[in-house]
């Protein structure tokens, strides 16, 4: 398994991830045998060509599209064992896990303070204990001054905050973010992928990265990549498959 640091609770375990789609002659293997575990603290990066899998592997630890076989643990807790459901998966996403997408999806008639404070309403907070964390996120992310704004009277940069803003309102144990600075110019690309760092290293959650910007490599503490359906560990020698995990803070060339 590609593991993080040693003696560091992990945000998510997976193990032996197996997705066919179709049977007989339409069968395709999305994914061989993956297994791979994250610390909360730590920021991986998840790479990998069109159709590697990567999407397919993130869809299943996001518990949106549950594997042929194989085990998802969260937090330490069994959710997945196979398509078979451990945990009530609607209420279990809501509390643990948090999502950032290519596009910011911000709800368009609320404001940017009301984008975030709905994610803890959803999941029972009163509505002035929400309001005032979801101030204390913009506030923390840098976009507090933007936060009677809505959504189309913000940059992108600043629409992909408030998207993480949201995202880290419940305090998951694992984000998970889907190639977040795709429509972003380099500068708040890296911006918004410092955060993630950010994020992983002072909030306690495991953050996993799909993403082709070879720009923003550094922030990662491990880089892993995806080719048919299988997992490595990012090397500093393309014919070597494995090396030691850097500790915490450490970055991958």
């Amino acid at each position: 398994m590609n593991q993080p640091p040693d003696n560091i609770e992990p945000a998510v375990e997976v193990t032996h991830l197996r997705k066919i789609y179709g049977s007989g002659h339409t069968e395709i293997v999305a994914i061989r045998d993956a297994s791979l575990s994250i610390a909360r603290g730590e920021i991986v990066g998840l790479l990998g060509p069109s159709g590697s899998g990567k999407s397919t592997i993130l869809t299943a630890m996001a518990l949106i599209n549950p594997p042929t076989s194989g085990q998802i643990a969260i937090g330490g807790t069994p959710v997945l064992d196979g398509p078979h459901e451990l945990v009530d998966l609607r209420a279990f996403r809501r509390a643990h896990l948090g999502f950032v997408f290519q596009k910011a999806n911000l709800i368009p008639f609320l404001t940017a303070l009301e984008n975030v404070q709905i994610a803890l309403e959803v999941n029972d907070r009163p509505a002035r204990q929400a309001r005032e964390r979801a101030m204390e996120l913009l506030d923390y992310l840098g976009v507090g001054v933007r936060s009677n704004n809505l959504p189309d009277a913000l940059s992108g940069g600043e629409q992909q905050r408030v998207a993480v803003a949201r995202a880290i309102a419940n305090e998951p144990s694992l984000i998970l973010a889907d190639e977040p600075t795709a429509a972003l110019d380099s500068k708040l690309g890296r911006q918004v992928m410092e955060l993630f760092a950010q994020i992983a290293h002072e909030r306690r959650a495991g953050v996993l990265v799909v993403t082709h910007d070879h720009r923003t490599l550094d922030v990662f503490d491990r880089i892993l990549d995806v080719e048919d359906g299988m997992i490595s560990i990012r090397t500093n020698h393309q014919d070597s498959t494995e090396r030691a995990v850097p500790q915490r803070g450490a970055r991958v060339p």
